[in-house]
């Protein structure tokens, strides 16, 4: 009987039932990993910059194997750089927090426009009322170079607010929900810190829009009364503050620390566009522009986000709002911005004079050729017929943007509205809206996925840093900081 037991003890071999158990515990772990969410793959779209925290965390910094080899070899105590840095790297929001309480301390010292930290917590280039002027009417700002010095400090405090709240808040809320993952766990806290901002920003954006006279959308108001040197303070802020969020954003992400996504290089592409045309807009006083281009990104972003997130955690309601996100993105993104696109399209000055002649004396014989069609369609419907000599005889009209106030370009003056600003700015929003269509056209394969499986996908197109890779559990361990 003890030679028995001890047989069972040494066998190398698991018994047929084992290995069965094995086997089906194998095929059932397969079959389980292909469904990582109710989506399939996560919705793309301009929402994927890490955050630092979750950077760090995948770095070999915080294998204990490593850590411990290292410890074994040192022969004597770190110096008080290295602590910093091993403490900077486990709390990436302590840096950017003695920052800020810094500059807020050295303003409290003297709370005056006098104080050199000033422009850092506040707008600058107030214009005082003329003695005529409504008392009313808000205080309008201009510009200078200490509006740089308000992005940079803004930069500097939504850096400490993203790394903090996906920290502190966010991680314990995923692991809360079950999320093992540190994948997921990373994706879901940066998603997450998107969605609280813009859900702030969005509205916000709506109120400053309303406030103007761009809204709701009106497109002859962002050209008529241009230059538009000056802002409101409350509009300036608003358009200061973003331009600090999209640098945060593209600073964390130009770090390269991350695995590329699939559409790492669009994602690139869209945060170049953004930026210049917040910079450009805001130098050459396009803001009224910016601001509706703002809003309809901002909301759509909302979407997106907490689309990610209800199916990251797998939400019974992650089909419904994610068709509610389409409609919203599709309002936005592509109906809203395509009025503005069409508004500054220029169509009078295409081409030079000497190729239009060319064209035109092909057009006429084109005319010609097709004349018969018009014919036709004209003896079956009048009113289409009618329709198709109008579109076809009538002249391009002149966009907006060159038709509605000056169109000259004048550096004295600070008159930007000319032909050379109509051609980049319409070819950076439609940089922008190629972007925006290329993510759609994903979203649109996703929704496909949903109504051909009737709800029930299990295809996963997740890149490589959305693959929900499943950690040691000594590594999980560090989730709690």
């Amino acid at each position: 009987m003890a030679t028995r037991v001890s047989q069972d003890k040494v066998s190398p071999l698991p018994s047929q039932h084992g290995a069965e158990s094995i086997t089906s515990g194998a095929q059932l772990n397969r079959r389980r990993r292909r469904k990582s969410s109710i989506l399939g793959s996560d919705p793309r779209g301009d929402t994927g910059a890490p955050a630092l925290s979750t950077l760090f965390n995948e770095r070999s910094l915080h294998n204990k194997s490593e850590l411990s080899g290292l410890a074994a070899r040192q022969k004597r105590p770190p110096s008080i750089f290295k602590r910093w840095k091993s403490i900077s790297l486990r709390h990436t929001w302590l840096n950017p927090l003695i920052i800020c309480l810094t500059v807020v301390a050295i303003y409290l010292a003297n709370p005056s426009p006098s104080n050199p930290v000033y422009p850092a917590l506040f707008v600058s280039y107030p214009i005082p009322r003329s003695d005529n002027a409504d008392p009313t009417e808000p205080i309008q700002y201009g510009k200078g170079r200490k509006d740089f010095v308000f992005v940079a400090f803004y930069t500097i405090f939504l850096s400490f607010t993203r790394e903090f709240i996906t920290q502190r808040f966010l991680r314990p809320l995923a692991i809360h929900w079950g999320i093992k993952s540190r994948g997921k766990q990373a994706r879901i806290m940066e998603q997450a810190y998107t969605a609280m901002y813009f859900v702030i920003l969005g509205p916000f954006g709506l109120y400053v829009m309303s406030k103007s006279d761009v809204w709701y959308f009106n497109v002859d108001a962002m050209y008529e009364g241009f230059p538009h040197k000056t802002n409101t303070g409350l509009f300036k802020g608003y358009y200061l503050f973003q331009a600090a969020y999209w640098a945060q954003q593209a600073i964390v992400m130009l770090l390269m620390l991350e695995k590329p996504r699939k559409d790492f290089r669009e994602l690139v592409a869209h945060h170049v566009i953004t930026l210049s045309l917040i910079w450009l807009s805001y130098r050459f006083h396009f803001t009224k522009i910016g601001l509706p281009v703002f809003v309809t990104h901002d909301i759509s972003d909302f979407f997106l986000a907490t689309s990610i997130v209800l199916n990251k955690i797998d939400s019974p309601i992650t089909i419904p709002f994610f068709i509610t996100f389409i409609g919203n993105w599709v309002y936005l993104r592509h109906y809203q911005n395509i009025r503005i696109l069409l508004s500054m399209f220029p169509l009078h000055s295409l081409l030079p004079e000497h190729i239009n002649a060319h064209i035109s004396h092909t057009y006429s014989i084109l005319m010609v050729a097709i004349n018969p069609f018009i014919i036709t369609v004209t003896k079956i419907s009048p009113a289409t017929g009618a329709l198709i000599l109008r579109v076809l005889h009538d002249p391009w009209p002149e966009s907006k943007f060159a038709s509605i106030g000056p169109f000259e370009l004048n550096w004295e003056t600070q008159q930007y509205k000319a032909p050379i600003s109509q051609w980049i700015a319409f070819g950076l929003l439609s940089g922008l809206q190629a972007l925006n269509l290329f993510w759609l056209g994903l979203v649109l394969r996703s929704l496909w996925r949903i109504v051909r499986t009737f709800g029930k996908e299990t295809v996963d197109e997740r890149s490589e840093c959305d693959s929900d890779e499943e950690y040691p559990a000594e590594t999980a361990k560090q989730s709690k900081i």
